[in-house]
């Protein structure tokens, strides 16, 4: 049996952010610390996109940036200038080996390659159960089993934000790499919320991603049918394909933060830190594990880590509406970006804004669906 302070299962982003920032601290220098997983380097299986207010933590290792955000769909169009934020793009690998880079600096914490067959807190210990071995922790950090309870409810409505990306190279023509298309919703949406994603990493290199906020999954030929119709009516004809990346992330307001207990928490995704209404991670991430170091220093019991705030019922509104009136994602994003300042909206997706801004937020979308929801939920 492995025994150690603290173990965290799970070598993806939430995973070692949480492993590089005890690295970095003092306070976990005398602490034992294991990172779990079945493979160390991931390499680049994810891109992770958010916004940010002037410089931050990972500009060193970004792959892009865009001042200027494009919206788009068949009714509204606009380019805005995003300063004095910043849109930023990461590519994993060179994520996982700038914290791989600190992480290793440290004698007391270990990478052990195992499968994760399950967990469970016994009160004064959390027992994990590897295909090669067994583990005991005084605390557990969980990001790699999300289990099935937020699907098998009804309570909270479960959308999935699914995607297929390709990137691209042109062999002719070339793209204004100095925008990035955040929502392009100007084409077909046959029933459901969807959209193109465009991010130029140069004049001749893209990454074209068409994401659906949906309940199921589509045939991968219709992704990629998409991706061919989108790039030929913006006149791409010719071009190679040179990397695709394919994901699903659930977008729920299901409580995960019940499933923690006084020795085992769950993060990233697993612990319900993916933004409800739009599917992002990495930046509550940063955030979270930043304040989840703060708070081991003078708490012991990890279900008190959660805290709801207004913002969860917000996203819960949202995905009540999509739910049931899926094709309405276009009309309420359209209206959203056409009446409300774009620094008003990253500051609500961040869940950083003020009521006023809440309210600006609130009555820019049409209400009557939004109202019905909130009665429902009420009565």
């Amino acid at each position: 049996m492995t025994k150690a302070d603290y173990i965290i299962l799970g070598a993806g982003a939430s995973g070692l952010m949480l492993a590089y920032r005890m690295a970095n601290d003092s306070f976990f220098s005398s602490k034992s610390i294991v990172i779990l997983d079945k493979e160390e380097n991931k390499g680049n299986d994810r891109t992770w996109c958010y916004w940010e207010d002037s410089e931050g933590e990972w500009d060193s290792i970004l792959t892009k940036s865009w001042h200027k955000i494009y919206f788009g769909s068949s009714v509204f169009s606009k380019e805005y200038e995003a300063d004095p934020y910043s849109y930023k793009m990461i590519r994993s690998a060179n994520f996982y080996d700038f914290l791989w880079e600190s992480i290793k600096k440290q004698s007391n914490i270990k990478f052990v390659s195992d499968t994760i067959i399950g967990f469970n807190d016994q009160g004064e210990q959390v027992i994990i159960e590897g295909a090669s071995d067994t583990y005991e922790a005084n605390k557990v950090f969980n990001s790699t089993q999300i289990g099935i309870s937020y699907e098998n409810q009804d309570r909270y409505p479960v959308l999935k934000q699914h995607f297929l990306g390709w990137f691209i190279k042109l062999n002719s023509g070339s793209f204004d790499d100095s925008v990035a298309t955040f929502m392009d919703f100007d084409l077909a949406q046959s029933g459901n919320t969807r959209f193109m994603y465009v991010l130029p990493l140069s004049k001749t290199e893209a990454l074209f991603e068409y994401t659906l906020f949906s309940k199921d999954l589509l045939d991968k030929k219709e992704y990629e049918n998409a991706i061919v119709e989108y790039l030929k009516q913006k006149g791409f004809k010719e071009y190679e394909v040179k990397e695709t990346e394919y994901g699903s992330i659930p977008m729920t307001s299901f409580k995960f933060h019940n499933n923690n207990s006084t020795n085992l928490l769950h993060i990233g995704t697993a612990g319900g830190w993916t933004k409800a209404s739009t599917g992002y991670t990495f930046m509550s991430t940063t955030k979270k594990t930043k304040a989840l170091i703060n708070f081991l220093k003078v708490e012991s019991n990890l279900a008190k880590f959660h805290r709801t705030t207004k913002f969860w019922y917000y996203d819960l509104l949202l995905l009540d509406v999509l739910s049931k009136h899926n094709g309405v994602g276009s009309k309420l994003f359209t209206s959203l970006f056409k009446k409300t300042n774009l620094k008003t909206i990253f500051r609500f997706l961040d869940e950083e804004s003020s009521l006023l801004e809440d309210l600006k937020i609130i009555t820019s979308v049409p209400s009557g669906q939004f109202v019905s929801a909130l009665i429902k939920r009420v009565f």
